[in-house]
């Protein structure tokens, strides 16, 4: 990300747009927090490293604007949007995040997420964006954008999203149930159902096609 150097308006001064930034990788968010401060209408009042942090820290900072990344220790980034949006309905929430995955676009959206970026982009564009969605205005990155528009829903309920997550690496029915407190055959019915909406051959297939879309 490169610094940004544009200049404080003439006239009467307005108070700056509150920012919380929910990220793990500890120097990634010093960094991004460090920069976003030297805009001169721009200044962060909460740093998280957990996605089940972001709740608690929005509601004592009340910001304007949260920044979440997707994939977060404790519950991922996605996942918090409508609490987070429930909770402190007048922040609006925008996704930065490594993975750009027509899915997840989808998924943020359909979450209330009022912007969706990578983190390939320069800081002074992620700070229009955050000035753009502070204003209103839905901002996306261009190139996952057109991406999406092809892209087929997300056939999953909430509990074949969960069971086929929780099927990585091979995990026996057994343990899948015990982990989301439900019955084998329940686990059986999610799973095949999740096989099948997705056209796959078994579940390790439809667990690699719905990583691939962003559906997980």
């Amino acid at each position: 990300m490169t610094e940004s150097t544009t200049e404080p308006p003439t006239g009467r001064a307005t108070a700056p747009t509150t920012i919380l930034i929910a990220e793990d990788q500890g120097m990634m968010r010093t960094a991004l927090a460090s920069l976003l401060e030297l805009e001169h209408d721009l200044t962060v009042v909460a740093e998280v490293a957990r996605g089940d942090e972001i709740v608690p820290a929005a509601r004592r900072s009340r910001p304007d604007v949260a920044l979440l990344d997707i994939e977060l220790p404790g519950r991922s980034g996605l996942d918090v949007i409508p609490e987070l949006r429930a909770a402190v309905p007048a922040c609006a929430v925008v996704v930065v995040t490594t993975f750009g995955r027509p899915g997840y676009l989808q998924r943020a959206l359909q979450a209330g997420a009022r912007g969706f970026l990578v983190k390939d982009d320069p800081v002074a564009q992620l700070a229009a964006a955050i000035r753009r969605v502070r204003a209103g205005e839905v901002v996306i990155d261009p190139s996952l954008a057109g991406r999406a528009l092809g892209l087929a829903p997300d056939p999953f309920t909430d509990r074949e999203r969960q069971v086929l997550a929780a099927s990585v690496d091979g995990a026996p029915i057994a343990d899948i149930a015990e982990l989301l407190h439900l019955s084998p055959s329940t686990v059986r019915n999610h799973l095949s159902s999740a096989i099948g909406k997705t056209a796959a051959r078994n579940r390790q297939e439809a667990l690699a096609i719905a990583r691939d879309n962003g559906w997980l």
